[in-house]
């Protein structure tokens, strides 16, 4: 019955016989038969066929709703009994910057899983210098960072964007209206960062001494945190990784980071140890080169 849902759920999906076979890779007749044998197993029709049309029935649409969630539960039972079995289970354990807010890392992370299943990822959080510290001392295996040092010839350092700096600032403060700000512009407001406790210091060291910012320093622990003092009118909050949009909803504006006449930009990176190259650590590296040169091309 499992299969048999399966292939429902494809055909309602894609609102086509034709099309959910495709999907399914088997012939149309062979879905149409399922579907039926489906019915015939449950005792009343799903769908209300006419002529080459169909539509569900109100029985059919909360068998439909239900099922969704049946199928999320058993594949997820079918996992957790696999990896219980497997006690050699593969493991690649991922370093992401805290403060990024792009959605690259989200959809190659979504597409490795779904290739994946039996590889199990986790997830370690850092600011620059802790993922650093992360990936010399072995505990990653890979990390997204952002570039502020030479790169090392003991690691493979994948550049997989050339960001543009912006900050974002409540759309109710008059400095919202401007095209473009320099640091300078922004001495009299408060910067907000995203940061751990311990890595509050660096943070302020990196944003002062580089990128130029003279005013004072408030933490957030993470993203949404900061975007609730940003529209709350508190200080302002650079954008690491993202592209410009304008307006981030309407309580938030998105502005250029200049010096000077140029935009300010950033390499952002994925980096691993070259005497750690497996498969999987090249495999996931490739998908997110993929992500960010998809959304590079949008």
């Amino acid at each position: 019955m499992i299969r048999q849902m399966l292939y429902f759920q494809s055909v309602v999906r894609n609102n086509s016989f034709s099309e959910a076979a495709e999907e399914c890779h088997i012939s149309q007749s062979a879905i149409s038969q399922q579907v039926q044998a489906l019915e015939r197993e449950l005792g009343f029709n799903l769908l209300e066929r006419k002529n080459r049309k169909f539509s569900l029935t109100s029985a059919g649409e909360h068998f439909y709703k239900k099922s969704l969630v049946l199928i999320a539960d058993y594949e997820r039972m079918c996992q957790e009994a696999r990896r219980l079995a497997t006690a050699d289970r593969a493991m690649l354990t991922i370093g992401f910057l805290r403060c990024y807010s792009g959605q690259e890392f989200h959809l190659a992370l979504g597409e490795f899983s779904a290739k994946y299943p039996d590889v199990a990822v986790k997830i370690e959080y850092g600011n620059h210098e802790e993922l650093y510290e992360l990936l010399r001392n072995g505990r990653v295996d890979l990390v997204l960072n952002d570039q502020r040092r030479a790169f090392s010839d003991q690691y493979v350092n994948l550049i997989l964007t050339v960001g543009n700096e912006y900050i974002e600032i409540s759309s109710y403060n008059p400095i919202a209206a401007l095209p473009s700000i320099t640091p300078q512009d922004l001495k009299n407001i408060p910067c907000i960062l995203v940061s751990s406790k311990e890595q509050q210091e660096n943070e302020k060291e990196y944003y002062r001494g580089v990128v130029g910012f003279q005013g004072e320093f408030l933490y957030a622990e993470n993203l949404e945190e900061a975007r609730l003092l940003v529209i709350g009118g508190q200080g302002f909050m650079p954008v690491e990784g993202a592209k410009q949009a304008g307006t981030f909803g309407s309580p938030i504006s998105r502005i250029p980071l200049c010096r000077g006449e140029e935009q300010i930009t950033r390499n952002y990176c994925a980096f691993w140890k070259k005497d750690n190259s497996g498969y999987y650590v090249e495999e996931f590296a490739e998908l997110l080169k993929q992500k960010f040169r998809s959304d590079a091309s949008q």
